[in-house]
């Protein structure tokens, strides 16, 4: 199965004000990464006639943006499902593009709910799940406590196994300087904070950072007049089996299983040739629960396999090669973040954290609680 493979390539690519909005407005944001963006893919912002936007503070996000940006696009999509939200924008890029509907896409984000509200920002309103409700639980760090719970009951993970997770994306936090986090980090330090749901203490949780992202797409025989390198789809793809947790049917198995299988099928690429992995880790326990669905390790050997060190520098599997959302950022919604960080790995612009050789690199968006899975499979040229 090829579909959309390689047919649409990233040409731009960027990220700011993680480490503060400075008195911007997300939306005074969003634009100044969408120019960014554009600038890094040697074009004006006059040209993108596709805006595919999801923001939290504004709910009609293309519209806001296109008026503030003065663009009248021909194709926009401003869909909702959560952080997983970004990688969908990214399918539909490439299925417009492919039928001519527009010629370059921004796919673009931006929250600055620290400075401004310096808690989770959510744009959840009202009551998530009637079910739930009456048990008062805290949303979302409960529900992923309770996939936590369960794993450990039924795979013997321990609580080591998740600090291992939050250990290892701080250390590649310290190999990049934009990363909101970067004071060292040890299993001990991780099991003697509070907790905030158990079995989930306070850096098992993900980052309240400010922060924004944007990337450019175009055609694939566009893409090779670009500024740099193209950085191609190879395969994409969505599944989602739940909204809440509690109407999920196993919640230590996500959907990841099937979108990262076609992902890959579409791709023609096998668990073994992915050289960097970046993943929506909201919560430590995000990041073992999607290593097994995708494929990396067998179903309840997740917890040993980020133990014994593969996911950290130096081991087999660069993962959250950034820091991911527990040590880089985390803005609301970190998924465009997993976009942006594998194209820097493929455009060999990473820095001190550079995976050497990178062709391949597998994105994961998770929106929800484990509600909405997306697969993105990226590669430069020398992978089509």
């Amino acid at each position: 199965m090829t579909g959309l493979r390689g047919k649409a390539a990233f040409v731009g690519a960027t990220t700011d004000f993680i480490a503060g909005a400075r008195g911007h407005s997300a939306l005074e944001m969003l634009a100044l990464v969408a120019k960014a963006a554009a600038a890094d893919a040697g074009i004006s912002v006059r040209d993108i006639d596709g805006l595919f936007v999801g923001m939290q503070s504004e709910f009609l996000s293309t519209l806001a943006l296109s008026e503030y940006l003065g663009l009248r696009p021909r194709f926009t999509d401003n869909n909702r499902l959560g952080g997983s939200s970004f990688l969908a924008h990214t399918q539909q890029a490439a299925l417009a593009l492919d039928a001519g509907l527009c010629d370059v896409a921004l796919i673009c984000y931006a929250s600055n709910q620290r400075s401004a509200l310096g808690r989770l920002q959510t744009s959840v309103t009202g009551t998530w799940s009637d079910v739930e409700a009456p048990f008062e639980a805290r949303f979302p760090v409960s529900s992923y406590a309770l996939s936590a719970a369960r794993h450990m009951h039924d795979y013997g993970t321990r609580r080591e196994d998740l600090a291992a997770v939050a250990v290892a994306a701080r250390d590649w936090a310290r190999l990049n300087p934009e990363a909101f986090a970067r004071d060292p980090l040890r299993i001990a330090d991780v099991l003697a904070q509070p907790m905030v749901s158990d079995p989930l203490g306070r850096l098992d949780c993900c980052l309240v950072t400010d922060g924004a992202a944007a990337v450019i797409m175009t055609r694939a025989d566009r893409a090779k007049d670009a500024r740099k390198a193209p950085v191609y789809l190879l395969g994409a793809a969505a599944e989602q089996w739940h909204k809440q947790i509690s109407a999920m049917p196993d919640i230590c198995a996500t959907a990841a299983s099937v979108s990262g299988a076609r992902a890959r099928a579409m791709a023609g690429v096998g668990i073994g040739d992915i050289d960097v992995v970046e993943l929506y880790d909201a919560f430590t326990i995000s990041t073992v629960l999607l290593l097994e669905d995708l494929g990396f390790c067998p179903k309840g050997e997740g917890g040993r396999f980020v133990s014994d060190g593969h996911i950290a520098p130096g081991g087999s599997l660069p993962v959250n090669t950034n820091g991911g959302g527990l040590s880089c950022c985390h803005p609301g919604m970190y998924g465009l973040f997993t976009l942006v960080e594998a194209i820097r790995q493929l455009r060999d612009e990473a820095g001190e954290r550079q995976v050497a050789g990178a062709d391949i690199a597998l994105c994961q968006g998770s929106g929800g609680v484990f509600s909405s899975q997306v697969t993105n499979i990226l590669a430069t040229g020398a992978a089509l």
